[in-house]
């Protein structure tokens, strides 16, 4: 039942940044770390953070932790 509960807080998340880049159209300063990828074509643009990723899953993790 905890983990239920913990994948309904991180898709409000998700869904609450999702809002925020489709409506603000910009991404915030932790979205453009070094190691993120970015290319950008004539129509295209594809962004792949790798590197938020690993910190945001690492804070995540700590989160738990914390709390279990």
């Amino acid at each position: 039942m905890n983990s239920g509960k913990y994948l309904i807080i991180i898709g409000g998340i998700i869904l609450l940044l999702g809002i925020y880049l489709y409506f603000g159209g910009k991404l915030p300063p932790l979205f453009r770390l070094p190691g993120d990828i970015v290319y950008k074509g004539e129509n295209t643009t594809i962004f792949i953070p790798i590197t938020t990723m690993i910190i945001i899953s690492l804070i995540l993790n700590l989160i738990l932790k914390i709390f279990k």
